[in-house]
């Protein structure tokens, strides 16, 4: 293959990844077709199927090159910022992208995409690998005092990737009472920052 044509291809599959980035996020897993991405894209469905197999497998890149993406803004942040202003950015970040039709951090809206991707190995280390720069960043949160002590550090973790997908942001997006950015402000604020200025226990 010459580089020429191995750069078209490059290209070609970008703009698939793109496409089937955006009908997940506006439409979700289950709704997406194969179809639907062939013609976003501007071709045959089985110039589609040369890259991808399957569906299954389309999403799967898709949520890779999300979570590589997500590894790769974390690390960009400056080294000057607190363990707590990177989750602040982070979380800021996932949900201005979520807010343009990104697609949420985590699949759990689509039971069948969730199954196969816990069966892939590539996803699951790169879940892995964001994982394990989250929960660095939690724990030195808890050391400087800025975050709970008293909260596990998965469940903290977990918290801020749920709020990726949380149907507040759409439902405040189609109300059309706040803009965007004091969508994701509210949003950030709530989640970090908490709705009491207290530790509530359970009754």
């Amino acid at each position: 293959m010459t580089p020429y044509r191995a750069k078209q291809l490059q290209h070609r599959e970008e703009a698939i990844l793109d496409t089937a980035h955006a009908l997940l996020g506006t439409r979700g897993y289950d709704m997406m077709t194969m179809d639907d991405v062939a013609a976003g894209v501007g071709i045959a469905k089985g110039s589609l199927y040369k890259h991808f197999d399957s569906k299954e497998e389309l999403a799967t890149a898709a949520m890779i090159r999300l979570l590589h993406r997500t590894v790769l803004t974390l690390e960009s942040f400056p080294d000057t910022l607190s363990a707590g202003q990177k989750l602040t950015a982070l979380l800021t970040w996932a949900l201005r992208e979520r807010l343009a039709g990104g697609v949420p951090h985590l699949p759990s809206s689509s039971p069948s995409l969730e199954e196969f991707l816990l069966t892939n190995e590539k996803y699951l280390t790169a879940v892995f690998a964001l994982n394990a720069a989250v929960m660095v960043l939690i724990d030195q949160a808890k050391a400087d005092g800025t975050m709970r002590e008293d909260l596990p550090t998965d469940f903290i973790m977990t918290t801020i990737y749920a709020r990726t997908c949380d149907p507040t942001l759409d439902r405040l997006k189609r109300s059309g009472t706040y803009s965007g950015e004091e969508i994701v402000k509210h949003m950030v604020s709530a989640c970090l920052g908490g709705l009491v200025g207290q530790t509530i226990g359970a009754r």
